[in-house]
């Protein structure tokens, strides 16, 4: 027996919100008439979906791997629906695109009125955070799509490549002309600024063919995002590497210079990625050109 799409769509609510009296609320049924539809829905599946306690619910492994295909399912609907009306026009979608903080101010958000006359049929949403976050959040399907250059191995997820991103390994111009990193022993007078301990950054420096791991500061300074680096080595608190886009106007203006300049320093590449499963990937790949057309800035 086939589930009904009104059970879908309590499920969907449900494990969206994880709290069934506002999913309860989102589908505009009673509390108790809610709770009858995720167990008919359990029933017919023979499998339960959530655990629930006094005070938290959460998916099953079953109601994980049923999360993506109710919603597929629920999107099909609805497009069924708008094609029987005789609609000749895309179907309306909405996205909630991730972005880092520094990338979505200086690129992204200047795109977004272009964006909309290019995709009139998406609502484009942002939101805010880092790489590790981003791909967490993509993953658990709290939001639906997103671009870092965080390297993804999850099986879970697919990704389209965009922009290539360089990266510039800088300090403040006052602080080297006082203190100098020309050779290698000169780095114990410098602090290494980076987002943590595993050194994401300056790795594109260490693991470059004419890096190495040969210099060793004073100390390693933590910041978590990539602007906050920046600005700290603006104000001479430490060296690091930094997304060459980033810096350019820093370095034509000589309030940054590049240290170890001989250094070719790697290189990665902006992606836009999304779940594996999810049946909008020929909307993320439209997305995806638009969002090329536009330079690194």
């Amino acid at each position: 027996m086939l589930p009904s799409i009104e059970s879908l769509r309590c499920f969907a609510s449900a494990a969206k919100l994880l709290h069934f009296r506002a999913a309860a609320r989102a589908v505009a049924l009673t509390p108790a008439a809610f709770g009858q539809r995720i167990k008919q829905l359990e029933a017919e599946l023979g499998t339960p979906l959530f655990v629930r306690t006094t005070r938290t619910v959460r998916l099953t492994e079953a109601g994980l791997a049923l999360r993506p295909l109710a919603d597929r399912a629920l999107a099909a609907a609805a497009e069924c629906v708008r094609v029987g009306r005789g609609a000749g026009a895309q179907a309306a979608l909405e996205l909630v695109l991730g972005t880092r903080h520094e990338l979505g101010l200086s690129w992204l958000l200047p795109q977004l009125d272009a964006l909309a006359r290019s995709l009139p049929f998406v609502g484009l949403h942002l939101y805010f955070g880092s790489g590790a976050d981003l791909v967490l959040r993509v993953r658990s399907l709290e939001i639906d799509c997103a671009i870092a250059s965080t390297r993804v191995s999850d099986p879970k997820l697919d990704t389209i490549r965009l922009h290539r991103e360089d990266y510039a390994f800088v300090g403040a111009t006052a602080l080297l002309a006082k203190t100098p990193l020309v050779r290698a022993e000169q780095a114990r007078g410098h602090t290494l600024v980076d987002i943590d301990a595993e050194l994401p950054l300056y790795r594109y420096f260490r693991d470059a063919p004419e890096g190495g791991d040969r210099l060793r500061f004073a100390r390693l300074l933590r910041l978590g995002t990539i602007e906050a680096i920046r600005q700290r080595v603006l104000a001479g608190a430490g060296v690091a590497v930094l997304p060459r886009y980033l810096v350019e106007r820093d370095l034509r203006a000589r309030r940054l210079r590049l240290v170890q300049p001989r250094v070719k320093l790697l290189h990665d590449y902006f992606r836009l990625f999304f779940r594996a499963d999810d049946h909008r990937r020929s909307v993320y790949e439209e997305l995806a050109r638009e969002l090329l057309r536009a330079p690194l800035r």
